[in-house]
């Protein structure tokens, strides 16, 4: 692969939308992480795989239960009371980064898991998009569609 994840993630992320198309598909339960992976797969053309997409959520999904999501919850639930008590706004933030942190760990690790997988498929295509998305692909379809267009600008 030539192009690692993380800056490829970031680059994706931060176009005009693409953020907010995340945070739609993660609320309707997508793994952000893993759709950010998924669009990195797809511009490869890596094949995608039933064994292939296993390894991925099953390498994610504890990472994210037990380290992302306590994150942010608790970032989450501090949102109210840090607008007007500055000492939690900073702890909060500081929070925002652990989160990112862990996040850029996982993109690591599913970075690492699919080193030797080779570019076999067609480059551009949405398989990995598709298969990763679930639920939150059918409910979100305008968000994971924004996604998939960042992906490929």
């Amino acid at each position: 692969m030539t192009e690692a994840l993380w800056p490829f993630a970031l680059a994706v992320y931060t176009q005009p939308g693409v953020t907010d198309a995340c945070l739609r598909l993660q609320a309707a339960g997508a793994d952000v992480c893993l759709l950010l992976t998924a669009a990195w797969l797809d511009r490869q053309g890596i094949q995608l795989t039933p064994e292939r997409q296993r390894v991925l959520e099953s390498l994610a999904a504890p990472w994210r239960t037990q380290v992302i999501e306590p994150l942010r919850r608790v970032r989450t639930d501090w949102r109210a009371a840090a607008q007007s008590d500055p000492a939690l706004t900073a702890l909060r933030e500081r929070l925002k980064h652990l989160e990112v942190d862990a996040e850029r760990e996982l993109l690591a690790r599913l970075e690492q898991a699919s080193v030797g997988w080779p570019a076999d498929g067609q480059p551009l295509s949405t398989g990995w998009l598709a298969a990763l998305s679930g639920h939150a692909g059918w409910t979100e379809p305008q968000a994971l569609a924004q996604l998939a267009q960042a992906a490929i600008d």
